[in-house]
């Protein structure tokens, strides 16, 4: 029992880090306001003429894109403190998407592994969340680029396991459900670092969130977590000494580029594309990037993947 009680301390101590935490105070190289700041960046955007020009009638009949999201991401995609508001990088691009289309912009939360199907299925008309362009969602999504993000590896505070990027061979690494992480970065560092040597793969351990990851980490049940750069910085931020992050960051071999997404082949991605270009041009794009403690991934392409 003591230790059922424990591991749901912890669990409760890490959703209150995630959903609620950071309200204090600002930092030059993290989130300013954090959890509190619920104010929307696109406030007073005026639309953008090419891009209101591709958009199709029916969108603008209709007046409104429903954008999905996991909001359980911090700092790029989660809640503020009133539980209600999506707040971060990612709600700030989708806000400053819509007003460049003229459109009202309504945010269904969704979890992550079910976004793409709800997209391939008409149930979203996009998405803005942390998404990397792979094969297989590229034969069923339309992608543009807004972001460059990194992956890391957390692990116990002070690394008692003394662990590296290049050996995590035979280690219970936490990947979240329907990630790059799971489905082709960690398979890929498994077989290169590891397999490849005639050493043990990595045991990839699916969770349904990092901060589940996390919980699962602080109370030994795994050895690593492997998750975006951004969030895991910001997680030890708000709880110093619980754990640390390996560096440099892993090398996936490819680049580390997250886009917007769509149905393929959808008539709204000419004016989507036109409008995520004209969010990057913009000082809003950066401001919200220095708000988020996120200035290293800007980028200043929407590259159609």
């Amino acid at each position: 029992m003591k230790t059922s009680t424990k591991v749901q301390a912890v669990t409760a101590g890490f959703a209150l880090l995630f959903a609620l935490s950071a309200c204090g105070s600002a930092d030059t190289h993290g989130p300013t306001g954090a959890t509190s700041n619920t104010a929307d960046i696109s406030e007073g955007v005026k639309p953008d003429g090419a891009a209101v020009a591709l958009l199709p009638a029916s969108f603008k009949d209709k007046g409104e894109l429903t954008v999905a999201m996991d909001l359980h991401y911090p700092p790029t995609t989660f809640l503020a403190d009133d539980n209600t508001t999506p707040i971060g990088l990612n709600p700030d691009v989708a806000r400053l998407v819509g007003k460049k289309l003229g459109l009202r912009v309504k945010f269904v939360n969704t979890s992550f592994d079910t976004i793409v199907p709800g997209i391939d299925g008409g149930r979203f008309d996009f998405t803005v969340t942390t998404m990397v362009p792979t094969a297989d969602r590229l034969k069923v999504m339309d992608m543009i680029n807004y972001f460059s993000n990194g992956l890391s590896v957390a692990v116990a505070a002070g690394n008692p396991l003394h662990l590296n990027n290049d050996d995590l061979c035979g280690r219970n690494i936490a990947v979240t459900k329907g990630s790059s992480g799971q489905l082709i970065h960690l398979p890929h560092v498994s077989e290169w670092t590891c397999v490849s040597r005639g050493k043990p793969a990595i045991n990839a351990v699916t969770l349904p969130n990092v901060q589940e990851a996390l919980t699962q980490l602080h109370s030994k049940r795994v050895d690593g977590v492997f998750y975006d750069t951004p969030s895991l910085v910001w997680a030890e931020k708000q709880q110093p000494n619980t754990f640390t992050i390996l560096t440099p960051e892993v090398d996936t071999r490819s680049d580390h580029n997250v886009a917007v997404a769509l149905k393929k082949g959808s008539p709204l991605t000419p004016a989507l594309q036109v409008a995520v270009q004209s969010v990057l041009d913009s000082p809003e794009y950066k401001t919200s990037l220095t708000n988020w403690g996120l200035t290293s991934g800007g980028i200043t392409e929407a590259h159609l993947n």
